[in-house]
């Protein structure tokens, strides 16, 4: 057995483990709401007042950095990374068919990277290093959003774990990689 081999069987197991036999009907609605985009909205609204009000100054810079995060994650996730690795969801999966707790329609043929995943992580890490540059603060609560968001994909059978990694790992780079481009664009240049 090769080592993608078996970091496949490893994955769909753990995919079993928390799609199938961790579902319990009680958290059927919860975890379909927290994969829901308009969920989000009062956070993006917070975030809005927070800007405003705490960081006026640099309130469009990081806007347009957080659009771009967003932007960059989305397009790679989806329109580069997934047909180029080519991996198929859990429901197009034909050994998964007689386990799979599907509470979400299948969606497009891959899932590698989730594009989840690296939208909430690329926002959580732009985030969470442009409010520590900014006010020497750490929101750690902002990973425990991307967390709860990306364990319903698996939940909700749209991922398995592995495609959650690789999108968690993609957000996580561009999220710093434009928290740098905050840094030296809007920090830097005040501390010399």
């Amino acid at each position: 057995m090769s080592l993608w081999q078996w970091l496949e069987a490893l994955d769909k197991k753990a995919f079993s483990a928390i799609n199938f036999y961790g579902a319990l009907p009680f958290l059927d609605l919860p975890m379909r709401v927290l994969r829901n985009a308009y969920t989000w909205i009062p956070l993006y609204v917070f975030m809005l007042y927070w800007l405003i009000r705490y960081a006026k100054e640099r309130a469009w810079q990081f806007a347009l950095l957080t659009v771009c995060s967003f932007a960059c994650t989305d397009y790679i996730s989806s329109s580069i990374l997934k047909p180029l690795v080519g991996r198929k969801r859990p429901c197009y999966d034909q050994t998964l068919n007689m386990v799979i707790h599907k509470l979400e329609g299948c969606g497009g043929m891959y899932s590698m990277p989730s594009s989840h995943a690296s939208n909430h992580f690329g926002l959580a890490t732009f985030w969470f290093c442009a409010i520590f540059y900014m006010t020497g603060k750490r929101w750690y609560w902002l990973y425990l959003w991307a967390l709860l968001v990306c364990y319903a994909q698996i939940y909700v059978g749209k991922h398995f774990p592995l495609d959650i990694l690789a999108g968690a790992g993609l957000g996580t780079l561009i999220g710093w990689i434009l928290a740098r481009v905050f840094y030296r664009w809007q920090i830097a240049p005040q501390r010399l």
